[in-house]
């Protein structure tokens, strides 16, 4: 195949993986938690179609990853009881209904039907210990305090479970704005951060930026198809010269 054209279909692809990214970042604007994210593309050697002159290789463009921004998001007064916001380092920890430990700065909390503290979609809320937390509402008003205390009737009853990561590049993503840790990224205490009741962080994702970058994008995108389009034709009036030789 034409080196040119190979070329140009590398960075397309890499395109539409950015389009599919830069959507996703507008769709959860509005996500309490969401960290916005890019591409990130590196440049990699390939042999080219064989030709009497020219390189030995060509670079081609290749998708190496994504790069989350975990910078804080506005905090956003709710006034809910148990809606908490992380200010500094530290995730939660819930547990799934599969019994997998997850990671997330999404603080809309909530009591079950069973008593227990639970995120939005039902997934437990876990303590410093990594257990679930009980409440019990007849006993009064929770109070969290800015060090995760759970305080109800001037008792501590539990305390929530605010974790750290050396490595942020090495969460693995699961959906819902929840990350787990690998071993390239094990769980520490968390120890610098305070929590806000009544709060949530909003998402740090700046709509306006990402539309100017997907119009970018798509500019980009018609750029490059146009640079295929006119390699094709020079390529078919190539041969149609040396057809006419």
């Amino acid at each position: 195949m034409d080196n040119a054209l190979m070329i140009g279909l590398s960075r397309q692809l890499t395109l539409r993986r950015e389009m599919d990214i830069t959507a996703n970042n507008i769709a959860n604007a509005n996500t309490p938690g969401f960290h916005v994210e890019n591409l990130l593309l590196r440049s990699e050697a390939a042999p080219t179609a064989t030709s009497q002159d020219g390189p030995d290789n060509l670079q081609y463009v290749d998708a190496w990853g994504v790069g989350r921004d975990f910078r804080e998001g506005t905090l956003e007064f709710t006034g809910r009881p148990f809606d908490v916001a992380l200010e500094g380092d530290g995730f939660f920890q819930v547990e799934t209904a599969n019994g997998d430990a997850l990671y997330t700065r999404d603080g809309r909390f909530r009591i079950d039907n069973n008593g227990q503290l639970a995120a939005s979609d039902g997934a437990l809320v876990l303590d410093d210990l990594g257990l679930p937390i009980a409440v019990d509402p007849a006993q009064g008003t929770v109070m969290i305090s800015e060090d995760g205390a759970l305080v109800q009737n001037n008792a501590e009853i539990a305390r929530l479970g605010v974790y750290r990561f050396e490595n942020l590049g090495a969460l693995e993503k699961t959906g819902s704005g929840r990350y787990a840790a690998s071993e390239e990224a094990p769980a520490d205490i968390a120890v610098e951060f305070q929590i806000r009741q009544g709060y949530v962080e909003s998402s740090n994702v700046q709509p306006i930026l990402e539309l100017t970058r997907m119009i970018e994008t798509m500019r980009a995108y018609e750029s490059v198809s146009r640079f295929i389009s006119q390699g094709e034709e020079l390529s078919r009036k190539a041969i149609e010269r040396l057809g006419r030789v």
